[in-house]
């Protein structure tokens, strides 16, 4: 039985296929002549790439029903724009929230927007709340995960106004599906203090840069250091162990895979190199997100956040109103 389908071009992909024993009897191969370069400028890519390309052919098999989720390695702003023109963006969300999973002390989190919108408003803050717990309920199967918005501090006086506001609107618990928690600073990410850090993307994406940078940092040193005395490299032969585990728990591969978020069918973005492991780790990502039903949840949890707030604003303009007789 076909699970998946390659977009590509047939002569590139049929000898690699050819060298393993399971995967060609459960796929297809979706001949392409189109590949969208990681040089592409997004508008170069959409105008010269769409109903040709194999970006476009496999976001579009989402559209079609044909496939549950479309998984690719390629250029990031090409895949965004092909997604949204594709796909279309639900009710209230102007474009695609790019989401990562993030390694912390307690295990996972969620951190949004990490690229994909430069700057938010209080509205797009808190739809970027209920699109992130609602990918925690599908990823990592919790009722209610803990929210929080990141900020240069916890105290309510502090960080800008659209931040500010955004706490305020969440606080009332007007959105469903989540249990917020307040305002989180820089070091809570990694702390894994929430199940789902909220931030608009220009901070977001230097967030997780410097976490992997860090990460690579921590490492050369630990390497430096095991290597530079024969005392530190029996030490380091006594612990590989403990060191092994280390490296798993730093492994990016692991959580590799960033998911557009917001669209009406699921995208996935895998690092653009990637390894096997890396690839398998984005397919398992994009299989949850499918399984979880992750597009439902969020749809749902939209059209139930608006409705509250319309009938909270009612309610308010209600109790202002005057009188008979005033």
């Amino acid at each position: 039985m076909c699970i998946s389908s390659f977009f590509g071009r047939v002569a590139d992909m049929t000898p690699v296929l050819s060298t393993l024993q399971v995967l060609p009897k459960r796929c297809t191969v979706i001949h392409c002549d189109v590949a969208v370069s990681m040089s592409d400028k997004p508008s170069q890519a959409l105008r010269h790439g769409r109903w040709k390309s194999s970006m476009w052919k496999a976001i579009e098999a989402v559209k079609n029903g044909e496939a549950e989720v479309c998984i690719s390695a390629g250029n990031t702003g090409a895949l965004m724009a092909m997604a949204k023109f594709c796909l279309r963006t639900m009710a209230s969300i102007e474009r695609p929230i790019l989401a990562a999973i993030w390694p912390t002390t307690r295990g996972e989190s969620i951190v949004l927007d990490v690229g994909a919108t430069i700057g938010a408003d209080a509205h797009q803050l808190i739809d970027f709340a209920i699109l992130g717990a609602a990918m925690a309920r599908a990823v990592f199967d919790i009722e209610r995960p803990t929210v929080g918005l990141l900020n240069v501090g916890v105290e309510e006086i502090k960080g800008q106004e659209e931040v500010k506001a955004a706490g305020s609107i969440l606080r009332d618990g007007l959105a469903p599906g989540m249990d917020y928690r307040g305002f989180v600073e820089g070091d809570d990410i990694g702390k894994g203090t929430v199940d789902v850090v909220v931030t608009e993307g220009f901070s977001g994406n230097i967030a997780l840069k410097s976490a992997e940078g860090t990460a690579k940092q921590i490492a050369g040193y630990l390497r430096d250091t095991m290597s530079r005395t024969l005392s530190a490299r029996i030490g380091y032969f006594f612990a590989r162990a403990a060191f092994a585990a280390l490296r798993e728990k730093l492994d990016p591969r692991k959580l590799n895979g960033g998911v557009f978020l917001g669209l009406n069918g699921i995208v996935v973005k895998s690092h653009g190199g990637a390894d096997a492991e890396g690839i398998a780790a984005a397919t398992e990502l994009a299989y949850d997100m499918a399984v979880g039903r992750v597009v439902d949840k969020i749809r749902a949890d939209l059209d139930q956040f608006h409705l509250r707030q319309t009938r909270n604003e009612t309610t308010a303009v209600s109790s202002t109103a005057p009188g008979p007789g005033a």
